[in-house]
């Protein structure tokens, strides 16, 4: 770099890799996690400042300074407030997506100092190559050649420090073999068509509060952009290396570290930093194993500052060009796509989609549609979610979907229903839909008990339901009506407590019957078995717990001693009129008097 602009830029990135060290240190709770600046968020922010303001303007600078205090101050209120959750609804795929198009954009963004001529600032593809083809009567050899055996030595080292553990070192000295190597380079050749760093400013950064808050309202979108990203890369990385390290991490925590490290690296001349994951898995291998590491590598970065800062003068652009792309090749995830392809399709649109809008649109879109895809499918699987219809095990007391064990068998009369998520207002309606067609299309070929033409019994197997709002609740109080237009009766089977206390409160408890929620499907279904046989003798009695309700038990245990089997009734065989209640640990799952 040439110009005050490059140095200043090039001196914004060296301080965030230095006061925000210290700060996460002491307030971060990964103890491997290493901060500063990294390549996408390094993108977001100039392609966003970059159509602001002209990046040669001081202003650039102070607007990228003043993007880290909104991005602390924007990490710290979700710490403070516990918002971390929110993150949870970007899904990996969408990440991988989103990483992998922005890996290429950077790579490509890189692509002037190997060509020895500038092309357009831009976050989209097109625009890149269009500049990159455009300018191809400009292109300058020397600083391709130097570029180009730079990235493939970077790219050895790094083949051979993944692949021989004997040469693990090799992957984190590769950069730094560039610099050295490529300085030398330019020392005995001085060749003029290469650009250079440049003179630094010695010695460590000023204390300056950040300026320009008129211009934070048009940042705010940005700031709450990076601050997505930073969370995701950060504590994503954080979590893992926790876990692998075995030891508990604090979100909340990481969080406030993060936030509190930007805002105090913001009055230093910083601009946004977050956690890398080159750098973590390199101060994971190193054997790092408290947050001290971070202070070591701060007071290197310190000296370095004071003293080193003449030897940077004469790094070649070409050089540092090669280690970003060498870094953000990896980045680009193709074993994930192939991957997602493999085992969900779903999550392979969102990669496409993500990836593609990202490469085209913009990095800010491209997270916008990504994320908004994400939401969208989460919407649908909730308003659409799976019911299954259950059947008896062979054998066994245990009932499965029908669908996964073909070897279950229902039983006439009866349709016993599972539904496997919340209810409420989203996907009432399409649950009581599928409620219908069980009743209409239910399935004979499998079928055991008494012979009956219609469903007299739809049993739901409420233990996977976790919670029930206020308009699930009338929509069961209109079932029940419809249902009890034909006669057909509902039977509840293990709910949960707070659901349970919901149905109470309702009056759906009393409005079914006390006698009609049970402790296990099983149960449920031979009350029930009884009934549609007793039903099939009489089938004009409409509703089989009206009559004598309170004393239902009472007669069902004097009905032992009728010679009808359980197992006469699966079968179908119904000779005798009167069933037989055969269990007698068959108990309603509320007593009558409480």
């Amino acid at each position: 770099m040439q110009n005050w602009q490059d140095c200043t830029q090039f001196m914004d990135y060296v301080d965030t890799g230095f006061i925000p060290i210290f700060v996460y240190a002491i307030f971060g709770s990964s103890r491997q996690l290493a901060i500063g600046p990294v390549a996408l968020v390094s993108l977001l922010v100039s392609n966003v400042l970059g159509g602001i303001v002209n990046s040669s303007d001081e202003l650039y600078t102070e607007l990228a300074i003043l993007l880290a205090f909104m991005v602390g101050i924007l990490e710290c209120i979700m710490a403070l407030l516990r918002l971390g959750w929110l993150i949870r609804f970007i899904s990996h795929s969408v990440i991988s997506g989103f990483t992998s198009a922005s890996a290429i954009v950077i790579a490509l963004s890189q692509a002037k100092y190997f060509l020895g001529y500038d092309i357009v600032r831009s976050s989209k593809i097109v625009p890149l190559i269009k500049s990159i083809i455009s300018g191809a009567h400009k292109f300058s050899w020397p600083p391709f050649v130097m570029g180009s055996c730079i990235l493939a030595i970077l790219l050895v080292m790094k083949h051979l420090g993944k692949s021989r553990k004997q040469f693990r070192f090799l992957r984190a000295a590769g950069p730094l073999t560039a610099v050295v190597l490529g300085t030398l380079l330019v020392k005995m050749f001085r060749p003029s068509s290469i650009s250079l760093v440049g003179e630094i400013p010695q010695g460590l950064p000023s204390f300056s509060f950040p300026k320009k808050f008129e211009y934070a309202k048009s940042l705010i979108p940005t700031a709450m952009l990076i601050t997505g990203v930073a969370i995701l890369e950060s504590v994503g990385i954080a979590k893992a290396l926790a876990a692998k390290n075995g030891y508990e991490l604090d979100s909340s925590q990481e969080l406030f570290g993060l936030g509190l490290a930007n805002i105090m690296g913001s009055l230093f001349s910083a601009y946004p930093s977050t956690g890398s994951f080159s750098r973590s898995a390199v101060n994971n291998e190193g054997g790092a194993k408290t947050g001290l590491s971070g202070v070591v590598a701060g007071i290197i970065m310190g000296c370095s500052l004071l003293f080193l800062t003449p030897l940077f003068e004469y790094i070649p652009q070409c050089a540092l060009a090669a280690i970003v792309v060498s870094a953000v090749m990896g980045l680009v995830d193709y074993d994930e796509a192939i991957f997602l392809w493999r085992v969900d399709k779903k999550d392979f649109v969102l990669w496409i989609i993500t990836s593609t809008t990202t490469l085209f649109l913009g990095i800010e879109i491209g997270v916008l549609v990504g994320v908004g895809a994400s939401l969208a499918f989460v919407i649908q699987e909730s308003a659409n979610p799976h019911i299954a219809v259950l059947g008896r095990l062979p054998g066994t007391t245990v009932y499965r979907n029908i669908e996964q064990y073909p070897e279950a068998y229902t039983y006439n009369g009866i349709v016993i229903v599972r539904i496997d998520a919340p209810i409420y207002f989203a996907n009432i309606s399409f649950i009581k839909d599928r409620l219908r067609e069980y009743e209409v299309d239910a399935d004979k070929s499998s079928r055991r008990g008494p012979e009956v033409e219609k469903i007299y019994f739809v049993i739901l197997e409420m233990s996977p339901i976790t919670y029930i709002d206020s308009s699930a609740v009338q929509a069961l109080k209109d079932l029940y009506q419809e249902y009890n237009s034909r006669d057909i009766q509902i039977c509840i089977s293990n709910p949960n407590r707070d659901v349970l206390l919901t149905l109470t409160k309702a009056g759906i408890v009393e409005l079914l019957g006390k006698e009609r929620y049970f402790v296990r499907v099983h149960d449920a279904v031979q009350v029930c078995l009884q009934h549609v046989q007793s039903l099939s003798q009489s089938p004009k009695k409409l509703d089989p717990f009206a009559e004598d309700k309170p004393r239902i038990f009472k007669r069902l245990s004097k009905q032992r001693e009728e010679d009808l089997s359980i197992a006469e009734l699966e079968s179908g065989d119904n000779k005798t009129s009167a069933p037989k209640y055969t269990k007698p640990h068959l108990e309603p799952l509320l007593s009558r008097k409480s």
